[in-house]
């Protein structure tokens, strides 16, 4: 992987990570469209530069994440992020297995997009629209939700936002928690996948990979910087879209997208 194409992919990541849309089904057809080999380093490129993306949420809800005086907000991402961590970690080898045939996520991209066009006549009576207001059984509900995401084209964001809705939270409400949610998430994840996976073909930990050159750690750092900038742009964006026309665009957006992802990797096996 030349930079170009990391700077490509890390574009990619920042657009989509926060939208309902899968970032990983993106990744994956970029990879594929511009010819990327997916070795050990270009899997683990794809995880950690999701770092970048943490960044930009923390950066831009930076009085939420730093006022130490409300413990409670602190405590729920806690225990919304639990059914995450245990199951991601019980289903590693699967979702990796997964992610080499990109015909079932195009499937589940589309079938995910059909669900968002429901959701604003499905979920249009919230009682919640503040972060506050939102009972600590109810965050871990919709981290429970956001398993749904351990399926390669299901969106986390997508998974955990419909989460938030059926808790009753508002559109905005639940995009946002969403985003919260992201940041131990993806911080969990990312340190996984650094630190603690062992990647098959190299026998390698992570960091091993970005050490063992210096184009590997060149690329790492540019591709969490084109991220962050990126998803700060992504995330303002779509809060105005779902405010506006809720998530039938997204829907729309998805099924054009697996339908062509299908047809694209269909004739392309």
């Amino acid at each position: 992987m030349d930079l170009l194409q990391a700077i490509l992919i890390a574009i990619v990541e920042g657009l989509t990570e926060y939208l309902p849309v899968s970032s990983t089904a993106h990744m994956i057809f970029t990879s594929s469209f511009f010819g990327i080999q997916e070795d050990d380093f270009v899997k683990l490129f794809q995880v950690a530069i999701q770092f970048g993306a943490i960044l930009a949420v923390v950066v831009l809800y930076w009085k939420k994440f730093f006022d130490f005086k409300k413990i409670n907000f602190y405590i729920k991402l806690a225990f919304a992020v639990i059914p995450a961590l245990i199951l991601g970690k019980l289903f590693d080898d699967k979702i990796d297995a997964v992610l080499g045939n990109p015909i079932p996520i195009a499937v589940v991209l589309i079938l995910g997009g059909i669900i968002l066009l429901f959701i604003d006549s499905r979920f249009n009576n919230p009682t919640i629209a503040r972060e506050e207001d939102i009972t600590l059984k109810k965050a871990v509900s919709i981290g429970v939700w956001q398993c749904l995401a351990m399926m390669p084209g299901t969106s986390r964001s997508a998974a955990s936002i419909i989460g938030g809705m059926q808790q009753g939270l508002t559109r905005e409400t639940a995009a946002e928690f969403s985003f919260f949610l992201a940041v131990p998430t993806m911080f969990a994840v990312t340190t996984y996948s650094l630190f603690l996976k062992t990647y098959e073909t190299s026998q390698l930990k992570g960091y091993e990979l970005l050490t063992q050159s210096s184009d590997n750690l060149k690329l790492f750092l540019i591709g969490n910087v084109v991220a962050f900038v990126v998803a700060i742009i992504a995330i303002k964006f779509f809060i105005g879209i779902i405010k506006k026309y809720g998530f039938k665009p997204w829907g729309y957006y998805r099924i054009i997208a697996g339908v062509l992802l299908l047809a694209y990797f269909s004739l392309n096996k």
